[in-house]
């Protein structure tokens, strides 16, 4: 018996006295035509282009059919649209709209070089894979993966992205640093196992300045959490003091990071710190009074009770000095939970109470800024087989953050969604169902006439197309 491998219709259960039948017939549709709004904020700030700088192309000119910054571009547009893997693009690259967001001059692709390419304007899943596969020695000689990534320029554009995006210094700059774990899967380079997290995994270190992402720093997770964080703080601090001389920084972080050497660091080059620090024996010796008066007061109001006291402390062996210790000393339902914290911040700055529950609890935000790039732009996608791919693969992602975070920063700053994360930035702006039609002189984008959120884009809109954003530097395109 024949069998039909392409159905023409796709009759549904019907709605009363009507039939309910399905056709894929509707001409050129794409599901992303809030790229168009991303494709805005790309134009305003530069954040694609400028990444696109960080690549050397020894391509023959006369070849090329996709340029560096249409690569990067195809696949960091594509993180922020939810297509997390390379396969995704084998079909992404007949959208006609993608390839207009993208910068392609002939978006329906029918001016590709051979018969197999045309109606595809954008990049496939090999090209895109060879991009994240070359290796640091590779030159014009090389037979096909010819696009080196320079990590240097990479480290150095988060910084640069940061200080762009503020017309001015900041009152005060908080760096706040963390590590957390990508698992691996797989038999890749660098893998080990990590007793906290149970798994094979990275320990990649982040560095955030509330939602501005500084740092993502792909490591071994045989390593300290604490390793490196000088050298990659000290490189953002040296930028941003090239033009902020006198801001007031600060490095905020878990007691993962209490560290003598980041501390001595910041004390020698006046940055202050605010540390988590793990509790031992002598700590809770010294605050033994504190805790039997919380817990005296617990059991009086039978609400939970947090005393504090401040401390000189400095351990036996690992501290160059003594330092300032802020203790919590806490009484809870479950018991007794006393927490630390170090600084170089003065009690007549921030008292213990101020401290503790502003200065040190405020470093929270971090972790969901971390979970919203892994969750949501898909930054734990480290299968390439070295550490170099996954490095890349971790810095497009992080891109696509910037992307993201520059949409919410400049267009929803002042709406209902100017703290949502970028799943739900996603699902109400960006998947938006449109039709395309492409004429000789225009691009025409038609939307549908239902879409809940239309009074949102056209805000977003109007705010992208100000002649002046606040907070936002001009970058020369």
């Amino acid at each position: 018996m024949d069998t039909q491998c392409n159905q023409e219709s796709f009759p549904f259960h019907p709605l009363r006295n009507r039939d309910v039948i399905a056709r894929f017939d509707g001409g050129t549709i794409t599901s992303d035509g809030g790229a168009l709004l991303l494709r805005e904020v790309e134009q305003r700030t530069g954040i694609i282009r400028q990444f696109a700088r960080c690549f050397t192309d020894h391509r023959s000119p006369l070849l090329i059919e996709h340029t560096v910054e249409e690569l990067v571009g195809q696949r960091i547009y594509g993180l922020a649209l939810g297509y997390e893997d390379l396969n995704d693009h084998d079909e992404l690259r007949r959208d006609p709209l993608l390839a207009v967001v993208v910068g392609k001059a002939d978006p329906t692709g029918q001016n590709r070089r051979t018969a197999e390419d045309k109606g595809k304007a954008l990049a496939g899943k090999s090209t895109l894979n060879r991009l994240e596969l070359t290796l640091p020695e590779a030159s014009g000689a090389t037979r096909y993966k010819k696009i080196v990534v320079n990590s240097d320029s990479v480290e150095e554009l988060f910084p640069e992205l940061y200080i762009q995006a503020h017309g001015k210094a900041p009152d005060r700059i908080v760096l706040d640093v963390d590590a957390t774990d990508a698992l691996i899967h797989g038999m890749q380079e660098g893998r080990f196992f990590h007793g906290y997290y149970r798994n094979y995994c990275y320990l990649p270190l982040y560095i955030f300045c509330g939602e501005f992402l500084l740092c993502a720093k792909l490591r071994r997770s045989n390593i300290d959490a604490a390793e490196g964080t000088v050298e990659e703080v000290e490189r953002i601090v040296r930028r941003i003091r090239q033009t902020w001389a006198d801001v007031p920084i600060v490095v905020r972080g878990d007691s993962g990071f209490a560290r003598d050497k980041i501390m001595r660091w910041c004390e020698v080059n006046g940055v202050e710190f605010v540390l988590g620090l793990a509790k031992n024996k002598r700590l809770i010796k010294a605050i033994a009074g504190e805790l039997r008066d919380a817990e005296a007061k617990y059991e009086e109001t039978g609400e939970s009770v947090r005393v504090y006291k401040e401390l000189v402390y400095r351990t036996r062996k690992s501290w160059s000095r003594s330092r300032r210790v802020v203790a919590k000393a806490e009484h809870l339902a479950k018991g007794s939970n006393p927490r630390f914290v170090v600084t170089s911040l003065s009690k007549e700055e921030f008292e213990a109470c101020v401290l503790y529950e502003q200065e040190y609890c405020g470093r929270g935000d971090m972790e969901n800024r971390i979970k919203e790039q892994q969750l949501y732009l898909f930054a734990d996608r480290t299968s390439a087989a070295t550490m170099r791919a996954n490095q890349l693969r971790l810095w497009l992602s992080s891109i696509a953050y910037w992307l993201m975070q520059s949409l919410r920063r400049l267009a929803l700053d002042d709406t209902e969604m100017a703290r949502s994360q970028c799943r739900t930035i996603r699902l109400k702006i960006l998947k938006l169902g449109a039709s395309v039609r492409i004429t000789v002189r225009k691009i025409w984008l038609s939307l549908p006439s239902s879409y809940p959120y239309k009074a949102l884009f056209q805000q977003i809109y109007e705010k992208l197309r100000e002649p002046s954003l606040p907070g936002r530097t001009e970058v020369s395109m």
